[in-house]
């Protein structure tokens, strides 16, 4: 693990965003209730906070942070068949929490994936990536 001990701690916030592209049909079953495990697009927010703060269990030398708050967003995208993903994490702490964003969106879709597969198992996840983070020694940083 990287050493933070002298480090002080600041306010920090990353944001992360990924997408799971489907058939349009998966996506009206998806949007109208009618998979047979549920309501997808809640049981995959409910899985991102979750994922968010058990991030450190799940990637190696990765610091626990006292996560503050996550919310994980899932919109879905008609005009793309997909569903788009957005997660946002916040603490207050010695090391950033981008990590903890990009996981809550990984295992949202991949939530969504495992919610749906069987209407659909060609759907596939992507574009997960960081798109801001505020806070820390290196400042804000924002995906161009």
């Amino acid at each position: 693990m990287v050493d933070v001990a002298g480090k002080p701690a600041t306010a920090r916030e990353a944001v992360a965003r990924g997408e799971v592209k489907m058939k349009p049909a998966t996506l009206r079953a998806i949007t109208t209730g009618r998979t047979k495990k549920g309501d997808v697009l809640a049981v995959a927010r409910v899985a991102g906070i979750l994922a968010a703060k058990r991030t450190h269990e799940l990637i190696p030398l990765c610091h626990p942070l006292p996560v503050e708050s996550v919310v994980v967003e899932c919109t879905p995208d008609r005009a793309r068949s997909s569903i788009g993903v957005e997660a946002t994490v916040r603490v207050e702490a010695k090391t950033g929490v981008e990590m903890e964003a990009l996981t809550a969106v990984a295992v949202a879709c991949l939530t969504i994936y495992d919610m749906a597969k069987a209407v659909d198992r060609g759907m596939t996840i992507g574009r997960i990536r960081l798109v801001r983070k505020t806070g820390g020694k290196s400042g804000p940083w924002e995906r161009k």
